[in-house]
């Protein structure tokens, strides 16, 4: 008797429509970019316990547009040395007291902070190129950064609490299937999928 399981029919849906393959240490990560067809495929079964770890990092990317604006019109950079280092001495600091690798924690947070900066040099590419898109007020940077430190904060505990999850040869699939559901349910456009697909490349550790 055949039978398809919801991985296998997430895995065909990879195969056929993902635009976006990021590769690390010789395994990949993709998310599709283009077409809506086989996200509710994946959305039309319960979560995997990798879903909260994919549904935060797109929370902490969502903060991007914000960090963006905020930028915008500014002599901000993109780039903030000081502030990463900040971010990942934090998140080290935090994983050591959950019991959890400050190495590992670092390597998937230079993920987040990279993928930060995909969307925020999209956003000016597309502000640029269309002024009328621009946005009219900043946001409060400071009042930004908290949020970013509050999803922050979570997406910490959430990795090390799926520490065994992350190491099992399922790893992959089953985070290829979380970033479909994530990607229909929060209804993700091309350049924050693309960034998703970044901040997800270290996530699994075999």
């Amino acid at each position: 008797m055949r039978t398809t399981t919801p991985l296998r029919r997430a895995l065909i849906t990879v195969t056929a429509t993902a635009a976006v393959v990021l590769t690390a240490t010789g395994s990949a990560v993709a998310v599709p970019v283009s077409g809506t067809a086989a996200a509710p495929h994946a959305t039309a079964h319960s979560h995997s316990a990798l879903h909260p770890v994919v549904e935060l990092a797109a929370e902490r990317l969502a903060t991007a547009d914000l960090v963006a604006a905020a930028k915008w019109g500014t002599d901000s950079p993109i780039d903030d040395p000081a502030r990463e280092q900040q971010v990942l001495d934090n998140v080290a600091a935090q994983a050591q007291q959950l019991g959890a690798d400050p190495d590992e924690i670092r390597v998937i947070f230079r993920d987040q902070i990279e993928a930060n900066k995909i969307v925020q040099r999209g956003l000016f590419q597309r502000w640029t190129d269309h002024p009328d898109e621009a946005p009219t007020t900043k946001p409060d940077l400071s009042v930004v950064r908290q949020e970013i430190n509050r999803v922050t904060g979570a997406l910490v505990e959430a990795i090390a609490t799926t520490a065994d999850d992350r190491g099992a040869v399922t790893c992959r699939p089953e985070l290829l299937l979380a970033a479909l559901q994530v990607r229909h349910e929060d209804h993700l456009d091309a350049l924050h999928t693309r960034a998703l697909a970044r901040a997800l490349r270290s996530i699994c550790g075999s």
